[in-house]
């Protein structure tokens, strides 16, 4: 699970609710300094047991480039409510909700889409799916199609102990004792345990059956006419690091590799991966914006 190494919010950043047809959603906004976002904005979705404070430690930076910038938590993640029904934690469900979300968010403008590992297979539904206006959608830590390596196993033994053991169970027997030996501060321990307790159960388990058995959709996603980025850590230890190589090769997308980092690079190598991300970003502005103007 990816942890956060603080939770104070830098300056310019606030929590928010986020309104749409679909429902409301919790979601950190950053705003630049001076107050006027001249760019346009971007929207953050986290993975699987994740939440928006898995960016805390980007929001600051990317904002300060001059937009407006948004991380959520998906339905039934954390602080964002969600139904009973399996059927909304559906990589289409989810894709259609963050689809909404960037309409709210960019109010006209093209948006900026970022999915991190589970949040990447949602938001390439979102791009799939064409109704958003997108200026560009980045896959950060996140893979063609269903997870494979360490954090599969991890995926089937929640699929396996969840339904018949509880959150409870998961936390102290399987995450507790990771973050524990992991030396990770008692606070954010706290927050990790509050954070996995506060997710439907049933969106966990369905979102673990969609993490697994994704389907491979990069023929599709490489002809959906956006600028596309594949940003991962070197040593990351979900999708294989090759495998993210190869799926930036068939999509014909931008690829970086963060040094360092693993699953998390918002986390671990912070102004590294906001520096590519800024530079990215406004690349694929200008690009858009020339074309429109050509």
């Amino acid at each position: 699970m990816s942890t956060p190494r603080f939770l104070t919010l830098p300056p310019g950043v606030s929590s928010e609710q986020i309104e749409t047809p679909l429902g409301s959603f919790a979601a950190l906004e950053a705003l630049p300094v001076s107050g006027v976002p001249e760019r346009w904005p971007a929207l953050l979705v986290p993975g699987f047991t994740g939440s928006k404070e898995d960016f805390i430690a980007v929001l600051q930076t990317l904002a300060q480039a001059g937009r407006r910038v948004i991380a959520v938590d998906m339905r039934g993640q954390f602080e964002t409510s969600g139904p009973d029904d399996p059927s909304a934690y559906s990589c289409a469900a989810l894709g259609a909700d963050i689809g909404a979300i960037a309409a709210a968010v960019g109010q006209g403008e093209p948006v900026h889409l970022l999915g991190h590992s589970f949040g990447g297979l949602v938001a390439r539904e979102t791009a799939l799916n064409g109704a958003s206006k997108l200026a560009s959608l980045t896959l950060m830590s996140s893979g063609p199609a269903g997870i494979v390596g360490p954090r599969e196993r991890m995926g089937r033994v929640m699929l396996a102990e969840l339904p018949e053991y509880g959150l409870d169970y998961m936390w102290s027997n399987r995450m507790e004792p990771d973050a524990l030996a992991a030396g990770v501060p008692d606070d954010i321990v706290a927050f990790l345990r509050k954070r996995l307790l506060a997710n439907h159960p049933t969106g966990l388990v369905s979102m673990a059956h969609e993490v697994l058995g994704a389907p491979d959709r990069c023929a599709e996603l490489a002809g959906c006419g956006l600028d596309l980025l594949v940003l991962y850590g070197e040593h990351d230890d979900g999708w294989p690091p090759l495998l993210q190589a190869e799926m930036a090769r068939r999509l014909e997308a931008e690829c970086v590799v963060v040094p360092g980092a693993l699953h998390s690079p918002a986390v671990e190598a912070p102004e590294t991966t906001a520096a590519a991300l800024t530079r990215f970003w406004n690349a694929a502005e200008s690009r858009l914006l020339q074309h429109q103007h050509g």
